[in-house]
């Protein structure tokens, strides 16, 4: 191990044990094929890159809670590139903001929101819905099961990048995974998924939070995640904890 790397060892978990925050960039990824994950959607605040977000409806977007911040949020979908200039992109207003009624933070769970976009998308050739867990209890992931998580956050060498990205991650016990984060004092709620990125050095970091985790094409988790640590899994929100809520809201209830 080199003395940069202790160094950068050493600063992340400093600030991961003050802030009690998750990792959330792309890390050793590759760019996304064309016409796939179509589903992919870049939440923005003013105009600039905040978090990931899926579509799972014509009309509702999934992210995560965190992402929730003051000003003028819009949401771009159909493109694999968020830059101003490129051609593609379908940029929809959020008519309403879904947070889950019991997040408070982060370190807390419920780390979950559903967004209202103003129009409702005609689904097909740009844009298209994923599946995410309907049953409950819906079948438990296995360890190591090999899945995927997307994003246009930050790399090792750029803040917010313009091409969307791609790595395979695998998924791991959640009793292995809260005995690692014991070793930096958080507690992780039960409503957690976990993937290994601290293995594979493939992980989500900052700005992707909100994207999913897809697991044999169905997205089963949500990045729920503010800064990257390599020496611990990476955590998601359990999709499948929430399938009542979810229906509630794409039905009018909430």
């Amino acid at each position: 191990m080199t003395a940069a790397y202790s160094l950068f060892l050493s600063v992340a978990l400093t600030s991961l044990t003050l802030t009690g925050s998750f990792g959330a960039e792309i890390l050793n990824g590759k760019k996304v094929k064309k016409n796939s994950m179509l589903y992919m959607a870049s939440v923005q605040i003013d105009g600039k890159h905040k978090c990931g977000g899926f579509l799972i409806d014509p009309s509702y977007v999934l992210t995560a809670a965190h992402c929730n911040e003051r000003g003028n949020m819009t949401v771009i979908l159909g493109t694999h590139n968020i830059s101003p200039q490129a051609t593609n992109q379908k940029i929809y207003t959020v008519q309403h903001k879904h947070k889950h009624p019991s997040f408070k933070n982060v370190k807390t769970g419920n780390d979950i929101m559903l967004l209202k976009l103003s129009k409702k998308l005609k689904t097909g050739r740009g844009v298209k819905t994923i599946k995410i867990p309907n049953k409950i209890p819906d079948k438990p992931l296995k360890p190591k099961s090999k899945c995927q998580v997307a994003g246009w956050g930050k790399t090792l060498k750029h803040d917010v990048v313009e091409d969307l990205l791609v790595t395979d991650v695998s998924t791991i016990n959640f009793t292995t995974c809260q005995n690692m984060w014991d070793k930096v004092s958080v507690k992780l709620p039960d409503t957690v998924l976990c993937t290994g990125g601290f293995k594979t050095k493939s992980a989500a970091c900052q700005a992707d939070s909100g994207g999913p985790l897809v697991c044999r094409g169905k997205a089963v988790g949500i990045v729920s995640s503010e800064r990257c640590d390599p020496t611990v899994p990476n955590i998601y929100t359990q999709i499948s904890k929430y399938t009542v809520w979810i229906k509630k809201v794409i039905n009018g209830g909430a």
